[in-house]
């Protein structure tokens, strides 16, 4: 990823409330890491509006920090790569299988994480996830006020296409598969049209908007469906009936102001 001027590296940092880093370190992507999950949400409501997902550097620049909205995966962790390499640190894009509740993988270039510094895996675009980068050096299992994370190498056979990719586990199930072979932001084209057009992809089901909250639970809206999870897992749900009513919330909560409210592409049946 190309960086970004100064001015707009300031323009991104006062999005996610941060001050610039002396010297980019582990402590500082840590805090970066964090703050971007409380401050941007996940949100596939440019599906549901009719709007393309276009995956440039400015694009996804603007989106995020400009417009000030969410993104998907490749929204997210693209504008976050522009982020961290004008701070200084070595930025890789990694493609990524997303499991299914059938324990089998989604399509190619289903999923886009980073590889940061050559250590760290960085993913601020899978919605509930672990709230700091996990440690590509660490065999062992990794605490996350998200759940407890494993990285370790995949299992090689031909179904799942080999070659040394890593598998990502969150409380011991496979969460998704990474090559660790670097790609460009283009190569996600084709993934996110995918997403954003086939039935069979969850994100044309309905609009979604998501994020982590100070305390560390998560508010969703889903929908017209209010989903508030505490830290600890408590789960309380609310449907929401006047549509100004979700609007006021999508502001209130995301920072997302709408004309019009997303209508679901392919409803879910």
């Amino acid at each position: 990823m190309e960086p970004l001027g100064p001015a707009r590296t300031d323009a991104y940092l006062r999005r996610l409330g941060a001050a610039r880093p002396a010297r980019p370190t582990a402590g500082s992507l840590r805090e970066l890491h964090l703050r971007h999950l409380r401050a941007v949400p996940f949100e596939n409501l440019s599906i549901h509006l009719g709007e393309g997902v276009t995956l440039t550097a400015e694009a996804v620049f603007d989106k995020v920090v400009t417009a000030g909205r969410g993104g998907i995966c490749y929204e997210l962790n693209g504008a976050f790569a522009e982020l961290l390499t004008s701070l200084g640190h070595r930025v890789e894009l990694l493609q990524g299988r997303v499991y299914g509740k059938d324990g089998a993988p989604g399509i190619p270039y289903d999923h886009l994480a980073l590889r940061v510094d050559e250590r760290w895996l960085a993913d601020v675009g899978f919605g509930d996830h672990s709230a700091y980068p996990l440690d590509l050096d660490e065999p062992g299992e990794q605490k996350d006020p998200g759940g407890v994370f494993l990285v370790r190498p995949a299992p090689d056979d031909a179904e799942r296409g080999g070659g040394g990719d890593l598998e990502v586990l969150r409380d011991g199930v496979p969460v998704y598969r990474l090559e660790t072979r670097p790609r460009v932001l283009a190569d996600f084209v084709t993934g996110a049209w995918w997403h954003r057009t086939s039935p069979e992809s969850g994100f044309t089901r309905g609009p979604v908007c998501s994020r982590l909250t100070v305390d560390g639970g998560r508010i969703t809206l889903r929908d017209h469906t209010l989903i508030a999870t505490s830290a600890d897992g408590e789960r309380t749900e609310e449907e929401l009936t006047d549509d100004e009513e979700v609007r006021a919330l999508y502001r209130a909560e995301f920072g997302i102001v709408l004309d019009r409210l997303p209508v679901p592409l392919h409803p879910r049946p």
